[in-house]
């Protein structure tokens, strides 16, 4: 590899704040939010143009589709969210679940509105690029933008990328497997007959989870296996079998549907897997978005012969970005694992419980039993630097307690903690590690968040 040498300069100081958030998808807003109405000065960035990350930019609308009679929640500004959504016309209710599909467009003004609320200064167009490090602790992060190099100085910053850049360009360890788990380029349709489209499913298809289990040999609980899932494989099965779809190595076809509207669209069409791809590297994520798109373009094809409703249907939107369910996982001083979700684990250090459920890596467990596991304060909490925190899918755990943690709501969780934990670590004049976990738990619980 070919290097240039880089000359020194000097980084202009854009802003200086308590609290810098980084990454304004669900983590990071429910990371700016509780941080915010602690107190403290609080700033979210993101890479692009609306806040909102896997709802609005990718375009997925199930938010918590994993609720259903008995399953035992946090709470917290996951029911916040879909609140505020449904209050402004953002959101109907899933099919499959008693909770709520985002509209992914309008959520990018649902996300403003409960910014300004909150009184956080927002950040848009705007990438990390490196961490400001002082005796092994962060103080602030290196911007790129229209705008240049820019410095933005903070007393506590909190990774909410997904992909842990902040972290693992400041140094911080982290693990990152050979073989990651698929990506999708989520698409939505229109000009679709509703009416028909959802009589051949009820007729025709009658998808259950027991479907998954078939089809991408997916190991369920067995008390999912009669419960209906918006499931479409089968058109995409019999055009491979008919030579109009041609099967293409590492691009699956088959998955599932989320809204259908009155007006004709179909939304969070989620039915195009790619695999080996790491969404963090330039050139993979550039292959995947152009390979993604044309899979798309095919898929829509097999809709419009082989599925009743779309015969006249076309594209009406790709999200923005693809969308990634793994990359790295940082290096925490706990590392969570598929035993403690699924063995109710317990912690003292815990800043909020999540219902039994994984979502992923071949595994699916609906959260029926009311049974949930808490997670630690020390799975958002990365070793090697200090004051800075991580929450979404790339906190510490093993593959198998990934496949819960990354849930969007999930995601609400942790960042909810790491924002109220940095908000307390300041007021209380300690760092992230010495921070007095008690008063953390206790100004969760003020915010409607249950501990244990």
């Amino acid at each position: 590899m070919q290097f240039i040498r880089e000359p020194s300069k000097k980084v202009p100081v854009f802003a200086e704040v308590d609290v810098l958030v980084v990454g304004g998808g669900p983590a990071g807003l429910a990371a700016a939010i509780s941080s915010a109405r602690e107190g403290v000065s609080t700033m979210l960035m993101d890479r692009y143009g609306c806040f909102g990350g896997v709802i609005s930019q990718v375009g997925v609308e199930g938010f918590a589709w994993y609720r259903h009679k008995g399953t035992t929640e946090a709470g917290g500004l996951t029911y916040e969210f879909e609140n505020v959504a449904r209050a402004l016309g953002a959101s109907t209710p899933r099919t499959e679940s008693d909770s709520e599909a985002l509209d992914a467009e309008m959520f990018k003004y649902v996300a403003d509105s409960i910014i300004r609320s909150a009184g956080i200064r927002p950040l848009l167009h705007c990438y990390a690029v490196g961490g400001i490090i002082e005796n092994n602790a962060i103080k602030g992060i290196i911007t790129e933008s229209k705008s240049g190099r820019m410095a933005i100085l903070a007393r506590r910053v909190i990774d909410c990328t997904g992909d842990g850049d902040v972290a693992a360009n400041a140094g911080v360890p982290f693990t990152k497997r050979d073989k990651l788990s698929w990506v999708t380029p989520v698409f939505h349709c229109r000009g679709v007959d509703g009416k028909k489209f959802l009589d051949f499913v009820k007729q025709d298809l009658k998808p259950t989870f027991a479907d998954w289990s078939g089809e991408w040999s997916v190991e369920t609980g067995g008390e999912e296996k009669d419960m209906f899932s918006p499931y479409l494989a089968k058109p995409f099965n019999d055009a491979i079998k008919d030579g109009i779809l041609e099967k293409v190595e590492g691009i699956e076809y088959g998955g599932s549907y989320g809204t259908v509207s009155p007006e004709g669209d179909v939304t969070q069409l989620n039915v195009v897997f790619i695999s080996g791809v790491d969404s963090t590297d330039v050139k993979s994520l550039t292959d995947a978005e152009i390979k993604g798109r044309e899979a798309v373009i095919n898929a829509i094809h097999v809709l419009k012969k082989y599925v009743p409703g779309f015969e006249n249907a076309r594209l009406r939107n790709f999200g923005m970005t693809i969308g990634t369910r793994e990359s790295r996982q940082i290096e925490g001083y706990y590392r969570m694992t598929g035993k403690d979700v699924l063995n109710q684990a317990k912690f003292e250090d815990s800043i909020g419980i999540f219902p039994e459920f994984i979502d992923g890596n071949g595994v699916l467990r609906l959260p029926t039993t009311g049974r949930y596991f808490q997670i630690p304060y020390r799975a958002i909490l990365p070793q090697k630097l200090d004051n800075l925190l991580v929450a979404g899918r790339c906190i510490s755990g093993d593959i198998l307690a990934q496949g819960a943690f990354r849930s969007m709501s999930c995601c609400v969780l942790t960042g909810q903690g790491a924002g109220v934990a940095a908000a307390v670590s300041i007021k209380e004049d300690l760092s992230t590690k010495e921070v007095d976990i008690k008063k953390v738990q206790s100004a969760l619980a003020k915010q409607y968040v249950r501990i244990f």
